[in-house]
């Protein structure tokens, strides 16, 4: 779930495509039969089932699945990786039909919509460079509806260094609120533990905040 980009030499693409490619979906790191931390940010974010969700990074995770079971009918799913996309195309069958599909690294997004809610789960914190945060806070500022919400995962300050064998950034609550806090108020946060198919754990911290 964390494909839209990478920093330094690393060819982003040509990265996520071959690491979807040769790795299932329930032997990655980010695997969530059930994504618990962001379902219950979602539905306490109060939107309506009619109301735009985008998933940044959402490559093959589930969260489309479930939020397709729940009635959500205004999805969109950003990914850098063709295959991450066609693999969950190919898992939703005819109920891919339903969601809005583009396959894009999220810094070179070309922002045409606007959306009541902005999900990210494990893609921010692969931005290590300040350029790349700005640029970030760019489309989401576009993107992202006044009065919408916008809902994080991210690596803790108690979490991997890593992830896929890159660096990342980790963050707390107190990071992610005054980065963002020129056009967004903290609603909610918490962390929690993710344990990855090789029962290895990653501490995440997840906050909801809300565009002023």
């Amino acid at each position: 779930m964390n494909s839209t980009m990478t920093s330094g030499s690393v060819n982003k693409k040509e990265f996520w495509e071959e690491i979807y490619q040769n790795r299932s979906l329930n032997e990655s790191g980010w695997y969530e039969p059930i994504p618990q931390s962001s379902l219950k940010l979602i539905e306490s974010s109060g939107i309506s089932k009619k109301d735009s969700i985008i998933d940044i990074g959402g490559g093959d995770s589930l969260l489309v699945d479930h939020l397709l079971s729940k009635g959500f009918e205004n999805i969109t799913v950003l990914d850098i990786s063709e295959k991450a996309i066609e693999k969950a195309k190919i898992r939703l069958g005819s109920l891919a039909d339903h969601v809005n599909w583009i396959c894009s690294d999220i810094l070179n997004f070309e922002v045409n919509s606007t959306y009541k809610l902005w999900h990210d789960r494990a893609c921010l914190h692969f931005l290590t460079r300040d350029a790349e945060l700005e640029l970030y806070q760019k489309k989401l500022s576009q993107g992202l509806a006044k009065g919408g919400s916008m809902i994080l995962g991210a690596f803790s300050k108690s979490g991997p260094k890593k992830c896929s064998g890159l660096l990342i950034r980790q963050y707390d609550s107190t990071d992610l609120t005054r980065f963002f806090s020129e056009e967004f108020e903290l609603m909610e946060n918490f962390e929690t533990v993710h344990i990855t198919p090789s029962k290895s754990t990653q501490n995440y911290v997840f906050c909801r905040f809300k565009k002023k």
